[in-house]
This record gives structure tokens, sequence and C-alpha cells, in this order.
């Protein structure tokens, strides 16, 4: 995942969009896509492009302003992105959320759907803020906390904010000549937050805090975090050619580290009860299919975590379920081909997916999760 700031999509001067940048941004994510990487670029720059067609003065706007010039400032973004982007080939799609959209469990699991079906048919989705209707004051650097937020939600390996500083300093470089940068984080302690300043940009709502509140959500998902400068052409290119950087190091995988977070912090809210063979899939690392399940208790939603009971009345596994206990009861037995026939309408063929589910290993211990197999 890549994320872009407005101060390095929108000249400061004339308002105006930086297309000699952007098109050297474009040749990078392109290439990354030629070697079979998935990429999801979250953008800024839809105010700061609006508030000049609409004859805003620079300065802190009134909501309603920043409302409106999103609006205005969306659609030449969304254009750029279009136009450039498909004279290489790539079909691009917009993706507008707030970062209530990763927080509400239902409109997590829609957004969550949506961008694994544009990345599986090969778009790549551009991903902004929706502004135009925030009932809220726009807040300071919302785009860094939702980029990693969407990081999370896609199970993404690896996040580069892009920005207009090469990464984190061990104080602020505008005022001290001696802070040095510091290029790998290994955990974001208390010392490290307070470093963190504020903007040091008129068009960019973020700064250095909002990133390290990013790179905290980043890392306890698995994932890495990059801070570079990206005022350069190229600058996906640079960074791999090992231009300074500070980068965020997690401590787990995304899968494993979004399993323990199922096993270690949800509390099942249902129950399913799953046969033999379906017991022996999961120990093989397969999903749980319908067909395997034997009984749906407690209740339940799309989204839940439940736990997965087996023969014996034991719970063997953990997992987040793709149906609610209503509709669980009515396909299990079922083959996945029939979902569609008997519910009306066309869900996952999977009860559990793989990669939402925990095998419980039991014991003197507390149950640990288990890498499943590939």
């Amino acid at each position: 995942m890549v994320k872009v700031g407005s101060a390095l999509l929108v000249d400061q001067e004339a308002g105006r969009l930086n297309r000699g940048w952007l098109e050297s941004l474009i040749e990078d994510l392109v290439r990354l896509r030629k070697r079979g990487q998935q990429l999801i670029l979250v953008s800024s720059g839809a105010i700061a492009l609006g508030r000049r067609q609409l004859g805003l003065a620079r300065g802190v706007l009134r909501l309603e302003e920043s409302q409106a010039a999103a609006a205005v400032g969306q659609i030449r973004l969304a254009h750029a992105y279009k136009e450039l982007l498909e004279e290489k080939g790539v079909t691009v799609a917009q993706v507008l959320l707030t970062l209530e959209d990763s927080e509400r469990r239902r409109r997590f699991l829609n957004a969550r759907a949506t961008l694994e079906s544009l990345l599986a048919l090969g778009a790549l989705p551009v991903i902004n803020e929706n502004d135009t209707v925030a009932t809220a004051e726009i807040r300071y650097g919302d785009n860094d906390r939702l980029a990693a937020r969407v990081a999370q939600m896609t199970g993404a390996d690896c996040l580069v904010l892009l920005s207009d500083v090469d990464g984190l300093y061990t104080a602020d470089p505008h005022k001290d000549a001696g802070a040095e940068l510091i290029d790998r984080v290994m955990r974001v302690t208390p010392e490290i937050e307070a470093i963190a300043g504020r903007p040091a940009s008129d068009v960019g709502s973020g700064g250095m805090a909002t990133k390290i509140m990013a790179a905290k959500i980043a890392v306890a998902a698995g994932c890495h975090m990059c801070i570079a400068a990206g005022h350069y052409r190229h600058p996906i290119r640079r960074i791999e050619d090992g231009a300074r950087c500070t980068w965020f190091v997690p401590g787990a995988t995304p899968v494993a580290a979004r399993k323990q977070w199922i096993a270690g912090t949800l509390r099942p809210t249902g129950a399913i009860a799953i046969d033999a063979g379906a017991l022996r899939a999961l120990q093989e690392g397969k999903s749980l299919l319908p067909a395997g399940v034997v009984g749906a208790l407690g209740r339940f939603d799309r989204g839940d975590t439940v736990s997965v009971v087996g023969p014996d009345g034991v719970e063997v596994a953990r997992g987040i379920i793709a149906y609610s206990d209503s509709d669980a009861a009515r396909i299990m037995g079922r083959k996945s081909s029939e979902i569609e026939s008997i519910l009306g309408y066309r869900g996952r063929d999977e009860m559990i997916h793989r990669d939402d589910l925990v095998i419980l290993q039991t014991g003197p211990q507390p149950p640990q999760p288990v890498e499943a197999a590939s």
C-alpha cells in the first residue's frame, strides 16, 4: 500500500496538480504491479485542489468550505488517476471511506469485501477520505490513520507513507540542526510518540503525530510501515534503492497478527458444531465449509467471532463467521454451490475462511493460535 500526501500532489504556490511528479509515481506503481504485487493507493489532495477552483484563500477552512472544496477537488483528482493509469493499461477504482467505515463491523466487512474483489479482478483501488459528508470537523491527519486501517483491513504486508519529510527524527529537524534520522523502529514506545510534532505543510492536514499513530495500527496488524520523502521523482524506486527513510517493523506477519487477535482479544458470541470430516479438514489448514457444519448455537451475525466445537463438544477453533446464526442454520450440511438457491443471495463459499480461523491447541496452557498451512 502507498499513501500520498497533499503536499506532494499539489503545487503549493499554484494550487495545481503536480502532474510530472504524479506521472513518475504511476510509473513506479505500474512497475510493481508487473512483478505481481497487489497495490492500493490512499491519496489526499481533493481539498487542496478544490479550494483553488472555488477561490478559497489559504489558511484554515470552515467545515462547509472544506466539504465544498473536497467535492470539487475529488473529481479532478479521480480524473487524473484514471487518465494516467488507464494509459498504462491499469483499471482504476475510486473508493471513498471514512475512519468510521473501518471501525463499524458491518461497514468494515463490506469495505473489505469490495477491496478484495477489486484486487482479485486486477483493479487498482484509489482511496480517499469521504470529506464531503463529514459530520464533524475534518480531523488532523485522518488519511494517515485511514491508510493504516485499510492496511489492517486488507492484510497488507507493507504500507509506505510518502510525505514531505524523509522519516522520523530524534527532534524536529526544522528547529534542531543536530536532529538525527531514526532508520528503524522495532517498537512504538512512549518515547517514540513524544518525538512527533505539528504539521509542517500548509496544504496537508497530517503530521508526524498521525504517522506514529498510523504506525501503531499497522505494526499491530503485522504490517511493515515506512515513512519516506516523496517529493522526488520515482519515490518508490528511491526507497527500493536505499533512500533515507524510517521503517517500523512488526513482530509478526499479517496473518499471524490477525490470528493472535482472533484467539486472544475477541469473545465468541456463539458457536457452531462440526463433524469429524470438517475437523480433519481444519487441521489440514483448510477453510470450514457449510457441508461440515452440524449445528449453530447461540445468536451471532456475519462478522462475529464464534467458537468451533468438535464432535466431542470441545472447542477446537475460533473464527470470524461469514453468516448469521439463522443463515448458518439454513445452509449447514449443504454444498457451497447450493447457498445462493437457499438464501437468495450469493455469499461466501466458506462458513469461515481459513484466514479468519484459528486452530486452538488445548492443554495445560491457555489456547494459543497455530498457523494453518497454506
